[in-house]
This record gives structure tokens, C-alpha cells and sequence, in this order.
């Protein structure tokens, strides 16, 4: 696994956060040499203001970071960890550091994009550039090829402006655009729905996983949460839009509530739930890599969905972390409430870490595995 990208007599040292003695990905990707060498080639950066979109692990700000004036914007706890990590570990100015729920700054010459999965979440950037920069400010965006359709092309067009495509190199291609302020197509900053089984109200941000609709997980084990939690310390794990900590203060209306979540976006949703469905019990947010920094013995219950993939790649080591983690907070006699796909194996994880004898399987389908494990 590479660790040095070295670039226009540049040598950066760049590691993927957290850091793990294992790592076999990179922090960085062919996108983003192809975006920083147009940037030199055409002489696009010198004491450019710049502003930087979903950098993953900091390749981008770094490169950028002494030459220009730079801003960076994410919804990632982890990415804002590894960009500022990484500048560290090169020495490198810190770039001012914004949220995805902060606004765009509009003293911006250049701006830089890694496109993010999510389309709501490219309509929601897109259309705050329009609203926030001033007609002609240029916008170039890289993605895998095979990631950029007509359709993507489609929301530059509709959302930002006059938009063209590079030739494909390594397998990644540049989106070329600019902000064109007599278009009048605005994205709306939230999706609005409800679970009326359960009267509850949801209003999901942009990059808010599931937003449009609950996902099957979630519905599944909403059906399987406790009602006898009395006042014990819950943590919801890997939050999302607050689903599961609603019907658990429904339930438990003397509870006291940690939602956790890494994407910023997410765990502003999930208070914001919290108040739409007039829950009134102690509760807090907290945007964080899984449960870095809690106090051991410090919670009760820990309910958990645990993604799949961080960025664009598949790994099963946040879900690793993520029980690592809960059994470390859970007091004694705690329990673990975890959801999984079947074919996740995650009764074998957690036997690594709890005896067979305190895991137990509270429900199950063709799809879907729900188990306790008790501390």
C-alpha cells in the first residue's frame, strides 16, 4: 500500500484515518492526480481563492493548502480527521475547515469537487454554489468514469450551468462547469416523510443516508426494540436520521440519548427529528469516528446499523470498530443491539468479542439478522 504521492515536485505522505497497521487502500486515487495535474498544467492555482468539496483523505488540501488560499467543505467527521491529520503530517497550513452544514463562503475563485455518491447530495452543493457564487465562477469536479452519466451531467446543467467532460485518464474523467446565476432551479435542503406506523415525523438533509425513504434495516428492527429500558444510558450507533432514537424515547421516555454519527449532516437531522417529534428526554448529537473518546462503562445500551463502506470503498472495519468500541463503553451487563445482512457474518464478529453464550438472535428474515450481545 503506497503512502507517498509524489506530483510536481511534490512528495506528500498520506494515510487513510484512522490509521490502521493493516491498511491496504490508499488515500488517494487516480481522480485525484488527474485533477491536481490539470490544475498545475493549465496554471489554475496560483493565489486562487479555492474552495475544495468532499476531499476524502486531504490529497486535494494538501497539495493546495501553501499555494492558494484554500476552504475545505465535508459531511465527513473522518474526512475533516484525515485532512487535518495528513496536513499535520506534512507540515502544511491549515485550510479553513467548514461543515456541510455551514454555508458556502462566496469570496471563491475556483472551486474543486469530488463528487459524492449521493445525487441528492451533488443537487444540494450544486445549487448552493449557484446560489452563493457569482455567474462565471468555474467548478471542476473528477469521478470514475463509469460514475459520471448523462444524468450526473444533467444536474450540472440543470443546478449549476454550461457543463462539458474531459477525456477518461486511469479511469477517471473531469466535469468542467460554471456557475450560471439565470438558472432558477433551487434544490430543497431536506426530504420530509413520515413512519405512520410509529407517528413518526422525518426530515432528512442532503447526504443523509436513506433520506428518501426508510430503508428496509431500519424498518425491521424498529419492530424489535425494547421497551424496558427504564433509565438506562442508550447510544444510538451510526445514527442516520435519528429513526431508531425516536421510537427508542417513544418507548423509553426515560432514557437518556447519545445520537453518533461520522456524517455531520446526519446527526444535525437527527436532532432536529428529535425536536420535530417532540421528544423531551435528555438527549445530545455527536458527529465522531464510531465512539472515540467515550469513557468506558459509561452506557447502557447500544443500539447499531453499521455501514458497509467508508467513501467509495467496501470494508467491514467500521462495523469492526464499532463493536470493538461498544464493548468497551457498555457497562457491565450492558447490551449491544446490532442489525446486519445476513451474509455479513456479524455472529462471528461479535463472537471474537462476547462468549457464544451472551449473544443471542432477537429476530431474523430472508434479509436481514438482528443479535444482542449482553457484556
Amino acid at each position: 500500500m503506497k503512502t507517498e504521492l509524489s506530483l510536481h515536485d511534490q512528495t506528500l505522505t498520506l494515510l487513510r484515518y484512522p490509521t490502521r497497521s493493516n491498511e491496504t487502500l490508499q488515500a488517494w486515487d487516480a481522480g485525484d492526480e488527474y485533477l491536481i495535474n490539470h490544475l498545475v498544467e493549465n496554471e489554475l492555482i496560483r493565489h486562487k481563492k479555492v474552495l475544495i468539496l468532499n476531499d476524502s483523505f486531504g490529497a486535494l488540501s494538501c497539495f493546495l493548502s501553501d499555494q492558494c488560499h484554500v476552504s475545505t467543505m465535508t459531511d465527513s467527521f473522518i474526512a475533516t480527521s484525515a485532512i487535518q491529520a495528513n496536513l499535520d503530517r506534512n507540515h502544511k497550513p491549515l485550510p479553513a475547515m467548514l461543515k456541510s452544514t455551514d454555508s458556502v463562503p462566496k469570496d471563491v475563485d475556483l472551486v474543486l469537487m469530488q463528487l459524492p455518491k449521493s445525487n441528492r447530495m451533488l443537487t444540494w452543493q450544486l445549487s448552493q454554489l449557484r446560489t452563493q457564487l457569482p455567474s462565471g465562477t468555474p467548478v471542476i469536479a473528477v469521478n470514475k468514469a463509469k460514475e459520471i452519466h448523462s444524468s450526473t451531467l444533467k444536474l450540472f446543467e440543470r443546478f449549476l450551468g454550461e457543463t462539458k467532460t474531459s477525456l477518461a485518464w486511469k479511469k477517471h474523467r473531469l466535469v468542467f462547469s460554471s456557475v450560471d446565476q439565470t438558472l432558477s432551479s433551487v434544490a430543497e435542503n431536506s426530504c420530509d416523510w413520515s413512519v405512520d406506523e410509529y407517528d413518526i415525523q422525518l426530515s432528512n438533509l442532503a447526504n443523509v443516508y436513506s433520506g428518501e425513504s426508510l430503508d428496509l434495516g431500519a424498518r425491521f428492527i424498529l419492530k424489535h426494540l425494547p421497551d424496558n429500558l427504564g433509565h438506562s444510558r442508550v447510544i444510538d450507533l451510526g445514527c442516520g436520521n435519528g429513526v431508531l432514537s425516536v421510537r427508542l424515547a417513544q418507548l423509553n421516555p426515560n432514557i437518556s440519548l447519545t445520537c453518533v454519527d461520522e456524517s455531520f449532516m446526519a446527526v444535525e437531522s437527527a436532532m432536529q427529528n428529535m425536536t420535530r417529534n417532540s421528544i423531551a428526554l435528555e438527549h445530545q448529537g455527536v458527529a465522531n469516528n464510531c465512539l472515540d473518546g467515550f469513557q468506558a462503562a459509561s452506557a447502557d445500551f447500544i443500539v447499531c446499523n453499521p455501514p458497509f463502506h467508508q467513501q467509495q470503498a467496501v470494508t467491514d472495519h467500521i462495523a469492526w470498530q464499532m463493536f470493538c468500541d461498544a464493548k468497551h463503553v457498555l457497562d457491565k451487563e450492558g447490551k449491544l443491539l446490532v442489525i446486519g445482512n445476513r451474509h455479513l457474518g456479524y455472529h462471528n464478529k461479535l463472537s471474537r468479542l462476547f462468549t457464544k453464550e451472551q449473544i443471542r438472535t432477537v429476530a431474523s428474515n430472508n434479509k436481514f439478522v438482528i443479535l444482542e450481545a449482553t457484556k
